[in-house]
């Protein structure tokens, strides 16, 4: 895998909220670990960090700014002098200026991850694909939950996961595992 040297990495609602109720089981025990791997190759590689927090303005979300859930996950706190884009719905682009930020870094490309792979990564996926940035899902970096579907059965956070990997990866996006990225870098 080649990564243009004005590839961007663009982490994902990485927030402690999602460890506790009401979110449900999710995916991936290994997050933190990959997450916080994949990190520091990027930042050794001095390659720009654009990190998005979801801010939510429910008055009950535990992502609401001021809740501690919605601080950044250890593994994921920004450095200093690295952005942090706020935004309120499910899609980093909506409401916020990370399209106007990627652009003046003069970006070709993302590396994203986060929490949940089938809600806000996919989103912003799916949205950067459309503005015409080469996009690349770090897929072993992000993590989902458990959902009720309609008939009231449980379906596997690992299934919703190779799911929508499986959707983004045929149409909008490349997947590619941490180790993959790091070797890139390398």
């Amino acid at each position: 895998m080649q990564l243009d040297p004005r590839t961007v990495l663009v982490p994902v609602d990485l927030q402690q909220a999602f460890d506790a109720a009401p979110w449900p089981r999710r995916n991936n025990p290994e997050l933190d670990t990959k997450v916080a791997a994949l990190l520091r190759a990027w930042r050794a590689s001095g390659r720009p960090i654009i990190h998005v927090r979801h801010d939510s303005v429910m008055p009950e979300s535990t992502l609401r700014p001021g809740e501690p859930g919605n601080a950044f996950r250890p593994a994921a706190v920004p450095l200093a002098g690295e952005p942090v884009v706020p935004k309120s719905v499910n899609c980093a682009f909506i409401g916020t200026d990370l399209d106007l930020q990627l652009r003046r870094l003069q970006a070709t490309s993302i590396v994203t991850f986060g929490v949940s792979t089938d809600m806000c990564v996919s989103t912003t996926v799916r949205v950067a694909a459309n503005l015409g940035y080469r996009t690349i899902i770090v897929e072993d970096c992000c993590a989902c939950f458990d959902l009720t579907g309609r008939d009231g059965t449980t379906i596997p956070a690992e299934t919703i996961h190779a799911a929508h990997l499986a959707t983004l990866g045929f149409e909008f996006c490349e997947v590619a595992d941490a180790a993959r990225i790091e070797a890139a870098l390398a």
